[in-house]
């Protein structure tokens, strides 16, 4: 090739292939012939034909990515193009496919497809997988509870596990989680609020302790919140996955049972720490419950109920009645009586009935205020404040503030029981009303005894309440008029004619129970009001009592012959019941409701005869004592342990329904052996004799006999 000369270099392709491609340089005395040197015009065409393919094009016979290589010239002048399969090893893993490389790992893939498992290994799997979990769950649990300051972070560990997300365990890892996590709270709690601090309080440089300190409230207020978010969503049977995914849906299967361990859970919490942060949030969620399925409702109840009998500040308890009254008025009455019982386990016996008129003493210290200088306004301003740090710092509850909120809270149910005896004169609720009326009727205010009297007396001439709404009515109204209301001019003779009209209403079935409201209505109408009472109301009710025994229980029968043995003590004319001869004109008609003109002073209680005779042996001892006129002292007085026993407290004390008969059968009681020994006889021979011939008599099985 002339003056021409090559170097030759070496290139390795993609398949470890070396050619060898000449490079062509000019020397310094390259003659200039060789340049005109030119291809043909085949070389051309190959040449240009080359540029056009593509560099990499797929093979349709083989079914496989081919590359094209550099073109190489063979020793005669022509450009041979090279081609090579593409195989990308990343893909052919994926697809699965064994590479040489794969073949020779001993850990190779198999193509096997796998075996499906059966229901018993499946089993066996999930509970491997529950007992990893329920493990994890105790060790967590355990440590926070240890030292819950150091181990705050476990505490979220624990948390995070209510997203389970296995679609076997999901279910019960959650509500085993949501279970400890309440057990956790419950000692971990502090008590009392916690408070975070601003922007400004967190920029300032803190002591150690207080920041480490504050850091550990913080993180459990947090996860606190969160957990209580939690319940309340699962209570609404739908259990969010995480903040960013979408809420999941809970079996209808399961999702009665994870709703009833939710409610369980936040009422625990309400219990055992009502004055921790977002009590509100709690009472928000479980007062609605009330309105839901029964076991919902009756734990709900329960828990109100516990919190009502243990609150001591009375904070908590205004908050849930007042939510009380808010869903009645906005279920427009349409709730259980179950409700409104709730409110009769408030011990509230204290109230400052002149708050009531709060308005116009704002209006005495307003002129008192303007009537002061400016110096002694500033004066009384600082000693007002310095007097409500001092209460704050001590540890005792001011008296003055329980007071004052004992006073909300009957007030807050005093207006729901008058809205429904405004609006719902008609509804299921009467009778509840009714009968929280008659427990809190000494502490009514003064201002609302002439339109109670109104209503009252309205419901009984209408007719439409029934036994025992009336009974309560009779109640509340005699309650009122023997405590605040006893220097009111009313007429109470309507309630007496009622009361009178009832009586025989009561019977040993199902109205058997009301005889404590019967008790309760005869103390306070006329054991309280014995001055008020005229001699013929006293005879006709101690009559229509007496013939009111002859169909009761045995407890009821005791607790009426207590109430009659009251009136015979308290009210000496009751003699007359016990001749047999009339006095006055006219005589007894029982058919008549108006005690005041049945002429009750002509008969006699001829019911006592009967009682005499009854099955039950205390019912003969008091009705023999009652026939004697009721002695205090000498032949026919009562036992010590009857005397001084009130006839609420006899009624419950022979209550039949609360005891249980012993069908036990009682153990067999051995008693010492004794040998038969026998007169000793005067032959020694004969004595001797006898007792060997009965040392050689064996024992018989059985029973030991004591033998004197």
């Amino acid at each position: 090739m002339g003056n021409l000369t090559g170097e030759i270099s070496n290139f390795s392709c993609q398949r470890g292939e070396i050619f060898h491609l000449p490079i062509y340089l000019n020397s310094g005395t390259m003659n200039l012939e060789i340049e005109k040197r030119k291809a043909t015009d085949t070389e051309d065409d190959n040449l240009s034909r080359h540029e056009e393919v593509p560099r990499k094009l797929l093979n349709h016979d083989k079914n496989a990515n081919m590359k094209m290589l550099l073109p190489i010239k063979g020793d005669r002048g022509k450009v041979i193009t090279r081609m090579v399969e593409d195989i990308d090893e990343d893909e052919e893993r994926e697809n699965g496919e064994v590479t040489e490389e794969d073949m020779k790992d001993p850990e190779a893939v198999d193509d096997k497809p796998l075996r499906p498992l059966s229901n018993v290994e499946l089993l066996v799997m999930r509970s491997r997988k529950l007992q990893e979990r329920k493990q994890s769950i105790a060790s967590l649990a355990t440590s926070i509870l240890e030292n819950p300051q150091e181990n705050i972070r476990r505490l979220r560990e624990l948390r995070l596990m209510l997203n389970e997300k296995e679609p076997d365990l999901y279910i019960t890892v959650r509500k085993l989680v949501m279970v400890s996590l309440m057990e956790v709270f419950k000692d971990i709690v502090p008590g009392y609020k916690i408070r975070l601090l601003t922007d400004k309080e967190k920029a300032q440089q803190l002591k150690k302790e207080t920041r480490i300190l504050h850091e550990y409230e913080s993180a459990l207020l947090l996860n606190y919140k969160e957990y209580l978010e939690h319940l309340e969503m699962s209570i609404k049977g739908k259990v969010p996955k995480s903040k960013k995914q979408a809420v999941m849906e809970i079996p209808k299967d399961v999702s009665r049972t994870v709703s009833e361990l939710a409610c369980r859970c936040m009422s625990e919490m309400l219990v055992h720490h009502p004055h921790f942060n977002f009590s509100s949030n709690i009472i928000s969620v479980l007062v609605p419950l009330m309105r839901r399925g029964a076991i919902l409702r009756d734990q709900v109840i329960s828990t109100i109920t516990r919190v009502f009998q243990e609150d001591k500040s009375g904070q908590v308890t205004l908050e849930i009645v007042r939510s009380i009254g808010k869903m009645v008025k906005a279920c427009n009455y349409s709730v259980k009586p179950k409700v409104l019982d709730t409110l009769l386990a408030l011990k509230i016996r204290e109230v400052d009935l002149s708050t009531f008129g709060e308005n116009q003493k704002v209006e005495r210290r307003k002129e008192q205020l303007q009537r002061l200088s400016k110096k002694e306004r500033k004066r009384k301003k600082a000693m007002d404040k310095i007097n409500q740090e001092l209460q704050e710092v001590q540890a005792t509850e001011d008296k003055k503030k329980k007071l004052k909120l004992h006073t909300e809270i009957i007030h807050a149910v005093f207006v729901t029981y008058f809205r429904i005896l405004k609006n719902a004169t008609q509804s299921v609720l009467l009778p509840s009303v009714l009968e929280g009326l008659a427990r809190f009727a000494h502490l009514i205010n003064v201002e609302f005894f002439d339109d109670l009297f109104k209503v009252f007396q309205s419901l009984i001439t209408s007719g439409d309440l029934t036994y025992r709404e009336s009974l309560h009515c009779v109640q509340t109204a005699f309650t009122i008029m023997t405590g605040q209301g006893s220097a009111l001019n009313i007429d109470p003779m309507t309630f007496y004619k009622h009361l009178y009209q009832m009586l025989f209403k009561v019977h040993a079935g199902s109205s058997s129970d009301d005889i404590p409201i019967i008790l309760d209505c005869l103390d306070v109408m006329i054991s309280r009001r014995r001055k008020q009472v005229s001699q013929q109301r006293i005879l006709s009710y101690m009559k229509r009592l007496s013939t009111l025994t002859l169909q009761q229980m045995p407890h009821s029968v005791l607790g009426l012959l207590s109430a009659i043995r009251g009136l015979i003590q308290g009210f000496p004319f009751t003699d007359r019941l016990f001749d047999n001869e009339a006095e006055g004109s006219g005589l007894f008609r029982p058919d008549i409701d108006d005690p005041e003109h049945c002429n009750a002073q002509n008969t006699a209680v001829w019911e006592l005869t009967l009682l005499q005779h009854h099955f039950h042996p205390v019912v003969r001892q008091y009705t023999a004592h009652i026939s004697r006129m009721a002695p205090s002292t000498g032949e026919g007085q009562l036992a010590q342990n009857l005397a001084r026993v009130a006839p609420k407290d006899l009624y419950r004390r022979y209550d039949l329904t609360q005891h249980i008969l012993d069908t036990s059968i009682p153990a067999q009681v051995k008693t010492k052996k004794k040998k038969f020994q026998s007169a000793r006889l005067h032959s020694e021979e004969l004595q001797s004799y006898m007792e060997n011939q009965s040392a050689s008599v064996p024992d018989l099985p059985g029973e030991d006999v004591d033998i004197g």
